[in-house]
């Protein structure tokens, strides 16, 4: 069966470089939503407390109690509690939200500093501290996200210009000991001195970040790796075609292999007759549900090991690459 590898060498030399940038092990919040972008809750979960993370961010209280054990402190992006856990904090997305939360809860509010999609805006924040002590909340921070670090705009300034008269504002209202962040892994690397009180780190850490021009890196290497299994082989004759809607005929006879890998386990289908794996084998006809066929012989074969490479022929990011893989699939440590 088609399954994924995880490189621990490869996710430790990523965190070697982003705990240098932040210069603490502990201020890197590990992002693990979305079944850590793929790559495997747990998995990642057991290679981070490994390595000494101590701070994870995730989407749900689901996600957040199944790893309660490996982490000190969890931040919920976007759910209300359903349990009591002193390691778990929630996010305060919006203003007509504070109520919903249960006396004693650990909150942190995210701020709208240009994202425009979630968090309070700049001129609610006074009436949000305001309901957030009258709700009996315990606010540990306040935060925002940026919405074009990765691109080289003026945009990752004026938002940080924003955050700043933000940080003032709250510290002017009597929360002098409210912690503050904001980066994200493309915003932590367009820092000349990092200087907040934590970073969420996700695509770095999994080795796929891409920046522009000056910021560009190679130092960061991908965490995971995809392997599919030969389900049957034949020899395809010159003028054949193959696969639904017959879009590839061979223009020479050539031995095809099929694999047991498709888009329903994450294989995007946009790929479909423009991709060619990291060995050489080029992807022939349709991806379909269950099965993808290459010009092979391999009994076995390594689909990709780079996200930002598919990606390229997918026409999309790394992100949707990586999180398209199917929780089904099994998920190895090496």
């Amino acid at each position: 069966m088609a399954y994924i590898t995880l490189n621990k060498n490869n996710f430790f030399n990523n965190l070697d470089i982003i705990s240098k940038k932040t210069k603490s092990k502990d201020k890197i919040a590990l992002v693990l939503k979305d079944n850590a972008y793929g790559h495997g809750l747990l998995e990642v979960a057991q290679m981070a407390q490994e390595y000494g993370v101590k701070k994870a961010v995730v989407q749900t209280c689901e996600e957040a109690q199944k790893i309660e054990n490996k982490f000190d402190y969890i931040l919920v992006l976007a759910d209300f509690p359903s349990c009591k856990n002193e390691k778990i904090r929630y996010t305060i997305n919006d203003i007509n939200a504070i109520q919903k939360f249960p006396t004693g809860t650990k909150v942190e509010l995210k701020v709208d500093t240009g994202m425009h999609r979630n968090g309070v805006g700049i001129d609610e924040v006074t009436l949000a501290l305001e309901k957030i002590q009258e709700q009996g909340l315990l606010l540990e921070a306040v935060f925002t996200h940026h919405r074009s670090a990765d691109e080289l705009t003026s945009e990752w300034f004026w938002q940080n210009e924003k955050f700043a008269q933000v940080k003032s504002h709250v510290k002017s209202l009597g929360f002098g000991e409210v912690r503050f962040h904001s980066c994200n892994s493309a915003a932590l690397f367009r820092h000349v001195d990092f200087a907040e009180d934590m970073a969420r780190v996700g695509i770095a850490a999994y080795g796929c970040l891409e920046m522009p021009g000056a910021y560009e890196r190679d130092d960061f290497k991908p965490v995971l790796s995809l392997h599919a299994t030969q389900i049957s082989s034949r020899t395809l004759r010159s003028g054949e075609a193959l696969g639904y809607g017959a879009t590839f005929t061979a223009g020479e006879d050539c031995r095809v292999s099929n694999y047991d890998f498709g888009y329903g386990a994450g294989f995007l289908r946009t790929c479909s007759n423009n991709y060619t794996s990291p060995k050489g084998f080029k992807l022939a006809g349709r991806v379909s549900m269950d099965n993808s066929s290459f010009i092979s012989d391999a009994k076995e074969i390594l689909v990709f090991d780079d996200a930002r490479v598919l990606a390229k022929s997918a026409k999309t990011i790394s992100y949707e690459v990586l999180t398209s893989l199917k929780a089904g699939l099994q998920r190895k440590i090496i």
